[in-house]
């Protein structure tokens, strides 16, 4: 009873009082503003950062970032990487560009685009081997890791979560988010959730000119890692992908039912010997 009189006291003394109410309102149209406030009322936010010890906020401030490129093949992944990783090259970051060793249409030692422009990398089977590739020394003074053909990594995950969570690395990621099929390829859809941004490219459909978000394999093969260009692969939108899908299918079953006719004609020829 005492602290409510005080607290009366309080707003008594500090806000003009109405016959309408007892407590201390500025009556507009549709709003309430009290003319002042009292002193225990007042309180001043504090930045999270303030909240924490030495050790959490360095640790906050090492912390790197993600950054992914994806599309179907011939939609400009690597010309995008690269320029991306020039750009950081420009401004003095020290960089590095890694590949896969299954890709090996432009030789080992560096990644090219289907127009030409070329620069030097690491061919890995694997991510997570980087570093000690590199040394240790070499690795820390790295600012920006470059990944091209992302999908055949299948450590991607863990190699963002761990250079860029915990190195302070910023890891640029291009790759196919989907195989022939239209099928996730490898690990790049995982790393989407650890990235600070998202670029999807397209190409140009190669029958009709659209927008072509997908990728046509023009051969038989059925495996999903078939390395090639436009000798094995085309872009299509998505009409010239169904149509595609169509007349693939149908050239598969001529070609399956001449095989056979042509395995019963040898085997006859045989038994007649």
């Amino acid at each position: 009873m005492l602290y409510i009189s005080k607290m009366r006291s309080i707003f008594s003394h500090s806000l003009p009082t109405t016959q309408s109410s007892s407590f201390s309102f500025q009556l507009l149209p549709q709003t309430l503003i009290y003319k002042t406030t009292p002193n225990f009322l007042h309180f001043r936010k504090k930045p999270i950062s303030s909240l924490m010890d030495s050790s959490s906020s360095s640790q906050l401030s090492t912390c790197g970032e993600v950054h992914v490129i994806v599309g179907p093949m011939f939609a400009g992944k690597t010309t995008a990487l690269l320029r991306r990783i020039q750009k950081e090259t420009d401004i003095g970051r020290s960089v590095a560009i890694i590949k896969s060793d299954k890709d090996t249409r432009y030789g080992l030692d560096s990644i090219v685009t289907h127009d030409g422009a070329k620069l030097p990398c690491w061919a890995l089977p694997d991510l997570l081997s980087f570093r000690d590739k590199l040394g240790n020394e070499a690795y820390d003074k790295l600012d920006v890791i470059g990944i091209d053909e992302a999908q055949f990594f299948g450590d991607l995950y863990d190699f963002c979560c761990k250079a860029a969570d915990h190195d302070g690395k910023t890891v640029i990621v291009a790759g196919l988010d989907g195989d022939y099929l239209r099928k996730r390829f490898g690990s790049v859809l995982d790393v989407i959730p650890l990235a600070d941004s998202v670029t999807k490219l397209t190409a140009r459909c190669e029958i009709c000119g659209k927008r072509a978000f997908f990728t046509l394999r023009k051969t038989g093969e059925t495996q999903t890692e078939l390395i090639g260009g436009a000798d094995v692969y085309m872009p299509v939108c998505r009409q010239h992908y169904v149509n595609g899908q169509v007349a693939i299918e149908a050239v598969k079953s001529v070609l399956e039912l001449q095989k056979v006719q042509h395995d019963s004609y040898v085997e006859a020829n045989l038994l007649s010997c």
